[in-house]
């Protein structure tokens, strides 16, 4: 059977067979989407993260957020501010220049993430004794067509076949679902990059998503950039020296603010040290906290739905695990929001499920969902619908169970040159 890959910050290869799923992970554990160029060889996961500090320049993250982009795109020029990389113009879309063996280089977000794939190829290789050739990807639910179809460039140039794409809160229903009868529920994904928020009715295997809505730059890295200018800030008022331009002093910075003791020190004397409360972080992020519930309650709206009407609500990604988040919910909806899954497998277990269904295991049934409206162009340049966004086909009407509201975000990809 093909295995599955989460394509998110914390990459993920899940191998399902016979019934089972399970990790695969390399020598060094997990493997973080990034990719480290350091001298002549090229690093990414565990590796190339905790190099970032050494070698900021050539240590590149959050291609995902580039993919199926302009150069031009709001988002790629704020994002770019916080990057120690470079990102250049390339037949009108972004490209990552970085050196490689003494010779500077720019590649396209999509060699980027095939970078990461290889890593991961090779990590499922090993472990199963054979080759790959075949593999199941999960994206964000708001990712478009181009941003799809540049993740199947990926695993081309990766060597794999692509076989599907799933929506990362599908994935997470399927993985919600596997002891459940059915229900409507809210998924809701909060990582590292990107936020998506999907209500899927599950009935008997068919995962029928009434809405989707989400925030394809909203994610753990935008808390982390906010609590990162708020120590820059603190170190300068402290030591009287600023160190916005020091790559390697961010780099330090970056990877420590993940930890509960937030601390950075200096290369050149200055030693600081500060503690991050719960009270400050909620309040460094406020701004943040808010835009996560605008699409929750969009999704309600598209779906012509009450908040009283979600029976479940559950949670996928690392962020989803920030107390302030749950208890937004928690107040929102007037209930607790589903634990009954871990919100950093979720996904690449789901779609391990899927995996197995392509390869030809009737045990688990099928499903089949259509993430984007289907339509034919018309006189004038309009497009008529064939097929309704997020229809599930063959269409065909059953008594509904329950809603559940999926809530969930992936985390940020990082590669090192």
């Amino acid at each position: 059977m093909p295995p599955s890959v989460q394509c998110g910050g914390q990459t993920e290869i899940i191998s399902h067979d016979e019934g089972q799923a399970e990790i695969l992970a390399n020598d060094k554990g997990r493997a973080f989407q990034t990719i480290n160029n350091h001298k002549h060889a090229v690093s990414a996961g565990d590796a190339a993260k905790n190099a970032y500090h050494s070698n900021p320049k050539s240590t590149v993250f959050n291609a995902k957020r580039l993919v199926g982009c302009k150069i031009d795109d709001p988002d790629i020029q704020r994002d770019q501010k916080h990057w120690p990389f470079k990102v250049v113009k390339k037949n009108d879309k972004p490209a990552i220049e970085v050196e490689f063996k003494g010779d500077k280089r720019q590649c396209s977000p999509e060699e980027i993430s095939a970078m990461v794939l290889v890593k991961m190829k090779g990590t499922a290789e090993a472990y199963l004794g054979k080759t790959v050739t075949h593999a199941v990807v999960t994206v964000p639910a708001y990712f478009n067509n181009a941003q799809r179809q540049a993740i199947k460039d990926a695993g081309t140039i990766a060597g794999s076949q692509v076989l599907r794409i799933i929506n990362e809160p599908t994935a997470a229903a399927i993985a919600y679902s596997l002891d459940r009868k059915g229900g409507e529920s809210q998924i809701i994904d909060l990582g590292g990059g990107t936020f998506d928020v999907s209500l899927l009715l599950i009935d008997d295997g068919v995962f029928e998503a009434l809405a989707t809505a989400g925030d394809t730059h909203l994610g753990g890295e935008d808390f982390d950039n906010f609590d990162i200018a708020y120590f820059v800030k603190l170190y300068r008022t402290k030591t009287g020296s600023d160190v916005s331009s020091n790559l390697r002093a961010l780099g330090k910075l970056k990877h420590e603010v993940g930890k509960a003791e937030r601390t950075l020190s200096s290369q050149h004397g200055n030693d600081f040290s500060e503690t991050l409360t719960r009270a400050k972080f909620e309040e460094l992020n406020v701004d943040l906290f808010r835009k996560t519930m605008k699409p929750v309650e969009q999704v309600l709206k598209d779906a012509n739905l009450k908040k009283e009407d979600i029976n479940e609500i559950v949670l996928v990604g690392g962020s989803t695990r920030i107390p302030k988040v749950q208890q937004l919910l928690k107040e929102y909806f007037n209930k607790e929001p589903s634990k009954g899954i871990n919100p950093d497998e979720a996904i690449a277990y789901g779609a391990a499920v899927q995996g197995d269904i392509l390869s030809g295991d009737e045990s688990l049934g099928d499903a089949v969902l259509v993430d984007l409206t289907l339509g034919i162009g018309t006189t004038g340049g309009v497009m008529t619908k064939l097929i309704s966004c997020n229809a599930v086909i063959p269409g065909h009407h059953h008594e509904r169970e329950g809603r559940v509201l999926v809530i969930g975000s992936t985390m940020s990809d990082c590669c090192g040159l």
